[in-house]
Parts: C-alpha cells; structure tokens; sequence
C-alpha cells in the first residue's frame, strides 16, 4: 500500500532529477552565449523532421490512447498545424532577431543617439501541455521557444501515456537533453514541475490547475503563459446564412468530440430560426457521421471520467426540462461505455444553473440559446468569465463590429470557428479567466525572448550640455521651464 510519505518521497525525487535537468540546461545555455541564427535554424529542422518521419507512430500512439482517434485529425491538428508553426518562425526568424529599432527623443536624435529593442532568449523554458492535442501542444509552442534560442523542457499530460511516452522517446532521439528535455509522470510531477525556478513557463489547461500553476511559479517569480479555456461563444446575427453557419459550427463542434479549448460553446440563435438551424445542423452531422459507433473518422472521449461527466451534463439538462436533440442517423446503441462515443447533443435553452451552462463542457454537445435582442446575448457574455474564443455569424458589418468591440475574449472569429489558432501572424492567448499571455509567430517570439532596452550614445554629453548636471543654475531652470508646460 502507498502511503502519503512513499508520495512525498516519490514527489521530492522526481524533483530533484527534474531540477538536475535545468541545471544542465542552464549551465549549457550560459556557455553557449548567443544564441547563433544557424543553431536555432537547425533545432527547427529537427522538429520538423521529428513529425514529419514519424507520423504513422504519432497516428498509433493517439489512437492507442483515445480508443478511437482519426489518423487524419491527428495528422491535421497534430502534425500538420506543428510543421506550419515550425515553417513561419524559419521563415521570419533572421528578421526578428535583428535589433529593433526605436525613437529616441528630441534632442537627443539630433545629436546622433539611438535606441533599440535587442531580442534575447530567456534561458530554460518550461511547457505543461494538455492530453487534447498532445503532440501539437509541445510542438506549437516549441517553434516560438526554440526561435527565441532557448533551452525547453516538456511536462506532458498523464493521461495521454502512449504518446507522453512516445514525445519523450522522440525527443531523445532528435535532441540532446540539454536542447530538449521531457518529463513525464502524474499530478505530484506536474506539482514539482510547475515550482522549478524556469525563465518562462507555459500551461495548457484547466483553469482549476492554472491557478495552482501560477500560485507555484510566484514563488521563483517565473513569468508564467497561460492558455486555459472557457466557455466561447457564438453569435449567429439576423443576416447570418443559417445554412452556412449551422454547417462551420458543427463542423467545428465535432472536431475531436468537442475536446478542443477554443470548441465553440454555446450559440445564440435569433428565436425566428431555431428550428432552421436545428434542422441545418442535422443534415451537417448527418452528412460527415452517418454513423457514430464504429465510424474511425468520430473520436472517442479521452477516458471514462471525462466520458461519465458529460454523459451527467447532459441527463441533467434532460431532467431540468431542457430540450434535447441526439444526432445519432442511424439510431445507433452506444450505451457500450467501453467505446466511450457520444454521439454530438444538441440542448436548447438549458437553465442557468446546469453544469452545462456553468463549466466548459469539452465533449460533443452544443448549447444553444434563442434570442430576440442581441444587445441582452452580449450583456450575457459580458457578465461570465471571459472566454478564450468567441465567433460571430452575418453579413451586417455594424453588427458585427458591435459585438467584437463590446465584448472581450483572447480571440475571435467571424463566420467560421478556430480558424484564428491557424494564423501564424496572430496571437494566441487567453484574457482573464481564460488565460494571461499568448503566443504564435512574432508574438510568440517575443514571449519567449527578453527584450532588452538599448541606448546608444550620441556625438555630445547631452546632459553636460543642457546643464543638467550638479552645480544647478539658471540654465536647468530653462530648459525644465520650456519642457514643462501644457
């Protein structure tokens, strides 16, 4: 029997060994110095190479720990979107890491000074990622970590064990520790992790483990990213085409079952055209998922805990008296839990007070709420946690343009879902509840580098020669005079 000391015991070990990693990082990294174009060109080449040779181990590996995980979701979400991050920052990278030039003030620029912003890496950077999209989740970020030259260590997710054990089995292969290093292990690891004295850290999660990862990392004053979740909503507007909306939503909802951090929610639907929607999105599901059960393209749930959660979210919306829509074509059973399917729900107009209106649902169901006036939707949204995404349907540009300067959220998409998380030249981040800091291309790149204030002198000792300097007089009283006024 494990006892609380043999947890402790474990815990305390682990960090240690974690603790010798960034110490061997650490001590590389400071004997390197600059960190040269050439060496960050070839560590991004060898992520590169690491996906792109290994994607029938990925694919098993996914599939190994969801029960059922489509080859080709993981090809696109894991690999594919990776290898574009990892491209970009190639791409741009010589010109980021050019000294940035800034203004320097009158009358200093007349006499020759310049400033500038050089862009240093941080040191070891430290990346907790999720179990929804593990693989894409250590790669994403590691394109902004490795192009700002730093050193990265990795604590992936326990309960994707296949593949934590497979990113840690290829990383070893394609870097050495002190470049790349991963550590896996459960919560106790993660703990340990989450308190090592990094440079920068990021977190992918739950907004629950977010706060305890912030509340570990104050007390190394590490500089901590943060990408959590919420509940992101979407608003279909009166000149929205319901077929078309009805069609990006679902398509959107059911990639990986719902099991997305930026997975649209809950949307608004003028009262008008419930119906139309509700019809639109059957033959939208019914058209990608005739079947559900033994369909390869339709993920399972990660395991059976987050499978029975979202199993009582929806039999208690049920039973509070909402209305309840299965997508299921073909009437299919799939009370075999072992498959951990569930078929895409739809539930209108939920009370307030049921799980799926107060947590993130992250499982294939859609809440949907009709409105008449928009204005109320977006005093709602206004008055919740903020999300980490938010979408909007139509064609009226005022309106569209109401809800995107009236509410806020760590993104946003108009007329269609998560295609923002694809463009490399925004960032990605959460706001408030949702998360702090974000990431991608030049955002990225600067979240993960310091940015170092440079002054350069120029031909005169401006502060000698505007009198500045002690014994003060008359001349100081001038100048201040002609700068000090309205």
């Amino acid at each position: 029997m494990t006892t609380a000391a043999d947890h402790a015991s474990a815990t305390a070990t682990a960090r240690q060994e974690m603790l010798a990693l960034l110490e061997l990082q650490r001590r590389a990294f400071q004997l390197e110095g600059h960190v040269e174009y050439g060496t960050r060109i070839d560590r991004l080449d060898r992520a590169i190479a690491l996906l792109v040779d290994n994607q029938p181990a990925i694919c098993a590996a996914l599939t190994a720990d969801y029960g059922c995980r489509s080859p080709y979701m993981t090809r696109m979400s894991e690999v594919m979107t990776s290898v574009g991050n990892l491209k970009y920052v190639k791409k741009h990278l010589k010109a980021w890491m050019k000294p940035e030039k800034r203004s320097a003030p009158v009358p200093m620029n007349l006499f020759g000074a310049r400033a500038q912003v050089y862009y240093q890496p941080k040191g070891v950077v430290g990346n907790m990622t999720p179990w929804n999209i593990p693989v894409g989740m250590v790669f994403s970020p590691l394109a902004d970590m490795l192009g700002a030259g730093n050193r990265v260590m990795v604590k992936p997710s326990e309960f994707t064990p296949v593949t934590s054990a497979l990113t840690k089995e290829l990383i070893t292969r394609y870097f050495d520790p002190t470049e790349v290093g991963v550590v896996t292990g459960g919560p106790e690891t993660g703990a340990a992790f989450a308190s090592l004295p990094f440079d920068h850290l990021l977190f992918t999660g739950a907004t629950s483990i977010g706060r305890m990862v912030m509340r570990a990392a104050a007390e190394n004053l590490t500089p901590v990213t943060l990408e959590l979740g919420g509940k992101s909503p979407v608003f279909v507007g009166i000149s929205a085409d319901i077929a078309e909306s009805a069609d990006k939503i679902i398509s959107g909802k059911v990639q990986n079952s719902g099991q997305l951090c930026i997975s649209p929610d809950y949307a608004f639907v003028p009262e008008a055209r419930m119906e139309a929607f509700l019809e639109a999105a059957r033959r939208v599901f019914t058209a990608q998922f005739p079947t559900v059960v033994l369909n390869p393209d339709y993920n399972s749930m990660i395991n059976a805990r987050h499978y029975e959660r979202v199993l009582t979210a929806i039999e208690e919306a049920r039973t509070a008296g909402a209305r309840v829509i299965e997508l299921n074509p073909t009437q299919e059973d799939w009370s075999d839990r072992a498959t951990r399917k569930i078929p895409l729900h739809i539930v209108i107009d939920p009370p307030e007070d049921c799980r799926l209106m107060q947590e993130e649902i992250f499982g294939p169901v859609l809440v949907v709420r009709g409105y008449r006036d928009i204005e109320r939707s977006i005093a709602y949204v206004n008055a919740r946690p903020r999300p980490l995404a938010l979408y909007y349907f139509g064609r009226d540009e005022a309106e569209r343009e109401r809800v995107l300067r009236q509410t806020i959220s760590g993104g946003a998409a108009v007329n269609n879902v998560l295609m923002h998380f694809a463009c490399d030249d925004l960032p990605f981040g959460g706001v408030g509840a949702s998360g702090s800091g974000h990431y991608h291309g030049f955002d990225g790149f600067r979240t993960f580098s310091h940015a170092k204030a440079v002054y350069r002198e120029g031909r005169v000792n401006l502060p000698k020669l505007a009198g500045t300097l002690p014994p003060f007089g008359p001349k100081l009283a001038k100048m201040l005079d002609s700068q000090i006024k309205r």
